[in-house]
């Protein structure tokens, strides 16, 4: 399984998260760059590691407030959905006026479904829209970077632009239908938990959890 580190940025306390696989713990790709890239690389330095390419589940901007600093300081790539690319591109159209986010104009543009081999670990990229129209997951081994669709014990918010509840669910249905629930979810705030344990107790997935299975 890759290592997974997970770091707590920026003013709503966004994850972000340091993925290496163990064989290759030399080079790492940065999921959702949330905070300073002075705080970003000085854990990569730590771990002897150097950034090789960038992930965004989503265009929300406490999920990429380093991503411009990050990519022109390592010249690592940026893969995000092409449907979200303006918000990364033009976020001063989309963030409250007291935030300050730098455009970036991405190099990978993802729809869903692909699967990136990047940093010696296969990642595959699923569509869960819901919080966000074009919101993307990473599975890799045994783990999910679910961004802000899934949480331990609550869901992402769809009492915002561009969100919507019935969406919402049905993308976490395909998660729990699709991997194993002793997936690791790595999310976009908060703990880590496991797919298995949200089936079972968060309070969000009551339909889940009464809807037949298999």
């Amino acid at each position: 399984m890759p290592i997974v580190d997970q770091l707590s940025l920026g003013p709503l306390g966004t994850n972000c998260y340091l993925v290496r696989s163990s064989e290759s713990a030399e080079v790492a790709v940065v999921v959702d760059p949330s905070g300073p890239v002075v705080e970003i690389q000085r854990e990569l330095d730590e771990r002897g590691a150097r950034c090789v390419a960038i992930l965004i589940t989503h265009g929300h901007y406490d999920h990429v407030l380093g991503v411009a600093d990050l990519a022109e300081t390592t010249g690592a790539p940026v893969y995000m959905a092409e449907r979200e690319r303006m918000l990364l591109e033009e976020p001063a159209r989309f963030t409250p006026p007291d935030v300050d986010v730098r455009p970036w104009t991405p190099d990978v543009l993802l729809q869903g479904d692909e699967t990136l081999d990047l940093a010696g670990i296969s990642f595959q990229v699923a569509s869960v829209p819901g919080h966000s129209p074009a919101h993307l997951a990473y599975a890799i081994d045994g783990a999910l970077l679910s961004g802000d669709v899934l949480f331990e014990g609550s869901v992402g918010r769809t009492d915002i632009r561009g969100a919507d509840w019935p969406t919402l669910l049905a993308s976490i249905a395909m998660l729990i239908e699709r991997y194993p629930g002793e997936t690791v979810v790595y999310p976009g705030h908060g703990p880590a938990t496991r797919l298995g344990v949200e089936l079972e107790r968060n309070p969000f997935l009551d339909t889940l959890r009464a809807a037949p299975r298999g």
